[in-house]
């Protein structure tokens, strides 16, 4: 579906209380089948980031709460009420909450656009209908989790089966709510595992929508379980718990090392998809006009809010002082505002917080010796947490912004002279999570791909994702894949059964 194709949301006016889903403005924990409030007591605030206004109240869990919730995950896993069903039977499940996603894709996105601050009309076409998709399609995985008969010279039959792995921990960032627990969620139902949810603590709504709609769907009590609260204690009681199987983490590489390191302590398996700092090569023979627009969405798309955007750009030396004479120019015009207005490209950051970072990155750039060629300030709009798109240029590789991961509307552009050199700068980070090349070149397009240290490549393009097609990261990025068949291997474990036949 083309942004053009969708429907025009009537969202509310800023100024106007905004009306969410009964379920989420209750914001209560989702634990064994059940709504709840926190054995604490305690109710966070969650804002709207286009105004900076309270849109709803969450309850803030504690530890105990964490342990009903995997005690829930276990004991449904204990008596099969999901894990025993088929693939067939688990696959009707997931089909018809993909089809209750798109009938309730309005509320979806209005709670994910309001929750997050990204324009309506992406979260419409980008995470609501992605969303469905990922659950269609491994719908559609959960009937081939089969296993293989092994010929042996040994006197019997061998055989493997898949088993799910039993209670997985689905932690997940701020800045993709729907889309990135999903990944996570419906790929270890596919498999027949049981799920506690951690949402971020900034956007917990979706979470506790996909709750009541999984539970819609026919998705047993205490298969599918919500704790909403900080992340710090609840994620690291999670994480700990000697009932957790399986960890399912997205986030910073930071806190991905504090994860798995927690998770090793009990050898429990690890899926972390983290931070990311991906270079987009700009070869002199590409397509420039197409190759600017790719350029800008790579790195204003969800206010560069995306752990695989593309905020370092590498422009072969020919075409760098015309490249960033065009981004001058096209940089300015990027709409930004109003989340809920249709023409909006690019809204607020998630937070406060987080538009803070993005403008300290941006001052370091400032008095590192680089020069701002458009943006570098905040936006003052409606009490919002808005930072206009800025291109920085002429600072070093060793430069913060540069190295470090930004995770806001910020684009550094270096000049290369060669091929090797591209390839070298690219390299450059400890992140490897994505990598783009823009050439007219095909035998440039696989000879530079095969070169770059990211677990996943577009050329001419950027952001062409599907749930058929594996992601994950290199190096500091992480390690496991989400999407494809390579994301449900990873919810399952393999037994070999072998039967003397003498």
């Amino acid at each position: 579906m083309t942004v053009q194709e969708s429907q025009t949301l009537a969202a509310p006016a800023p100024d106007e209380p905004v009306s969410l889903p009964g379920i989420v403005r209750n914001g209560n924990l989702f634990i064994n089948g059940a709504w709840q409030e926190s054995a604490g007591g305690a109710r966070t605030s969650v804002l709207n980031p286009a105004t900076g206004l309270e849109v709803a109240t969450v309850s803030s869990a504690v530890t105990a709460d964490v342990d009903a919730a995997v005690a829930a995950a276990k004991a449904s896993v204990k008596d099969g009420r999901w894990s025993r069903l088929s693939g067939r039977e688990r696959s009707r499940v997931l089909n018809k909450a993909a089809a209750i996603i798109r009938e309730r894709a309005e509320e979806l996105a209005l709670v994910e656009s309001t929750d997050v601050g990204k324009p309506i009309t992406f979260a419409r076409v980008v995470d609501v209908a992605t969303a469905a998709d990922q659950y269609e399609y491994v719908a559609a995985m959960a009937q081939q989790l089969d296993g293989s008969v092994r010929e042996t010279p040994l006197a019997a039959h061998a055989f493997t089966k898949r088993e799910p792995l039993g209670v997985v921990a689905a932690i997940t960032p701020f800045n993709f709510p729907l889309i990135l627990s999903s990944t996570k969620i419906a790929a270890a139902l596919a498999a027949g595992n049981s799920v506690v949810h951690k949402p971020a603590s900034d956007t917990p709504l979706s979470a506790l929508l996909m709750a009541e709609i999984l539970t819609e769907a026919g998705v047993p009590a205490g298969v599918f379980n919500v704790v909403t609260g900080p992340g710090g204690a609840l994620g690291n009681h999670l994480v700990a718990h000697p009932d957790v199987n399986k960890i399912a983490f997205t986030g910073s590489t930071e806190i991905g090392s504090h994860v798995a390191a927690l998770a090793g302590a009990n050898l429990r398996p690890v899926t972390a998809e983290l931070g990311g700092n991906a270079a987009n090569i700009l070869f002199a023979d590409a397509d420039l006009e197409k190759a600017i627009g790719t350029v800008i969405g790579a790195f204003v798309f969800n206010s560069g809010q995306f752990c695989m955007g593309g905020p370092r750009l590498l422009v072969e030396r020919p075409i760098y002082e015309t490249v960033l004479g065009i981004l001058k120019e096209a940089v300015a015009g990027v709409p930004v505002g109003d989340p809920t207005d249709p023409a909006t490209v690019m809204g607020p950051l998630a937070s406060r917080k987080q538009r803070d970072k993005v403008a300290g990155f941006v001052e370091g750039a400032k008095a590192a010796g680089g020069q701002v060629v458009v943006g570098g300030e905040a936006l003052e709009l409606n009490g919002g947490y808005f930072y206009k798109p800025t291109v920085i240029a002429g600072l070093g590789n060793d430069a913060a912004a540069v190295q470090e991961e930004v995770f806001g509307p910020v684009l550094t552009v270096q000049p290369f002279d060669s091929e090797q050199e591209a390839i070298q700068l690219a390299n450059s980070t400890p992140y490897g999570l994505a990598a783009g090349v823009q050439t007219s070149s095909i035998s440039r397009a696989h000879r530079v791909s095969a070169q770059l240290e990211a677990g996943i490549v577009w050329v001419n393009a950027w952001a062409l994702l599907d749930p058929a097609v594996p992601f994950g990261g290199v190096k500091n990025s992480g390690w496991g894949r989400e999407y494809g068949p390579e994301s449900l291997e990873s919810y399952c474990r393999t037994k070999s059964v072998v039967i003397a036949t003498d």
